[in-house]
């Protein structure tokens, strides 16, 4: 079976690979078996967090961009649940990111809320 994380970070390697200027670091599109636990363990709960966000509601009626910040915001607090004293740019507000990825959390947000509701 396939975890909610692994759809998560599929969507997010996708994205990179789609968004990304250039070549993307190699941490950015590392497959889910490499990937480390506690990067596992937040893609599984931002994965839970969107489709439960889906399934109460509505979501066709938020903007990319609020799809995207959703993404954004529940990352940021995984990043906090999981590191002591992350880097700036681990948790960066929305307007911080580059647009690449904020494209990619938008992507992420969409590809889970097809799953979801069957449009994808």
């Amino acid at each position: 079976m396939i975890e909610g994380g692994q759809v998560f970070r599929r969507a997010w390697i996708d994205g990179v690979r789609k968004h990304f200027p250039g070549e993307p670091k190699a941490g950015y599109v590392t497959p889910w078996a490499d990937t480390p636990d506690w990067e596992r363990a937040a893609a599984n709960a931002v994965y839970e967090q969107v489709r439960a966000f889906v399934e109460i509601g509505d979501a066709t009626r938020l903007t990319r961009v609020q799809k995207g910040r959703f993404v954004a915001l529940c990352w940021i607090a995984q990043v906090y649940k999981y590191i002591e004293a992350p880097k700036a740019s681990y948790v960066a507000d929305w307007d911080e990111l580059p647009s690449w990825q904020q494209e990619t959390d938008a992507d992420i947000f969409e590809h889970i809320e097809g799953l979801i509701t069957g449009a994808g």
